[in-house]
């Protein structure tokens, strides 16, 4: 599978997944912020952004796909950050291929399951609205304002949503994959052979995603990695507080 991605940037190869629903446009200012510093990769997982739909959704099939693109574009010892899902896509891909990997950063996301009613929610509201009878993105948002209140998620969502040229809206996303294979993607992930690098992960103090028991387990699994908290950062922390995620993401590369 080819990944659509997004390139920026001069340095060392720095490689950045986003999270479920989510697409590499959703880290373009954090991109272009690096840019100077390293040749970054905003990559569109599978089934997001403008990357290729499948049926298979899983961990396991993510990071092959992401080895396939650093093979396709001869990548090795770069940096690799992921958030939310792709954390988990990150971690599983430096645990099979650690040689490829200089340093790893998980954003706001631990290794156990998760099973949010919130994201359950966002995917029914999402699957409610049939893209054929939509007139504009008003309309659209509209519907979405019935299931989900608050503007800012509706935005971020609402941005899978596109028109073709003969003026039809169409998702992005591939919705029906999702769906089937939900629960595999909020399981947790049982490492066996965790990577042995350098390894920072980023959590918001608004956010639940990782929490103390959280930290505990990733500490038994990697002893040497450092925990950053951002203060009034929610799940979605380099939207929330980007100034203080790149300071933090910097810090950590630099060492």
């Amino acid at each position: 599978m080819h990944l659509a991605y997004k390139k920026t940037g001069n340095g060392q190869p720095l490689v950045i997944l986003h999270g479920l629903f989510g697409m590499s446009d959703n880290w373009m200012t954090i991109g272009k912020n690096l840019a100077d510093d390293f040749t970054v990769y905003l990559v569109d997982q599978r089934n997001h952004g403008q990357s290729p739909h499948a049926a298979e959704f899983s961990y396991p099939v993510l990071a092959e796909d992401l080895y396939d693109f650093c093979t396709q574009h001869r990548l090795n010892g770069f940096h690799l950050l992921g958030h939310s899902m792709g954390g988990k896509t990150a971690l599983l891909y430096a645990e099979k291929y650690p040689q490829t990997v200089h340093k790893l950063i998980v954003a706001d996301m631990a290794l156990r399951s998760y099973d949010h009613p919130h994201f359950r929610s966002f995917l029914e509201a999402l699957l409610s609205i049939d893209p054929d009878v939509l007139k504009s993105r008003a309309d659209a948002d509209a519907r979405l304002s019935e299931k989900i209140p608050q503007l800012r998620i509706r935005q971020f969502l609402l941005k899978n949503l596109y028109r073709t040229p003969q003026n039809q809206f169409k998702w992005r996303i591939n919705l029906q994959s999702i769906a089937q294979n939900f629960d595999h993607i909020v399981g947790g992930l049982h490492l066996k052979s965790p990577f042995p690098g350098p390894v920072l992960f980023l959590r918001g103090d608004q956010s639940d995603y990782i929490n103390d028991h959280d930290i505990k387990e990733i500490m038994s699994v990697f002893p040497q990695a450092e925990i950053s908290t951002i203060a009034g950062a929610g799940h979605w922390l380099h939207v929330e507080a980007p100034d203080k995620f790149l300071e933090i993401v910097r810090k950590f590369l630099a060492k």
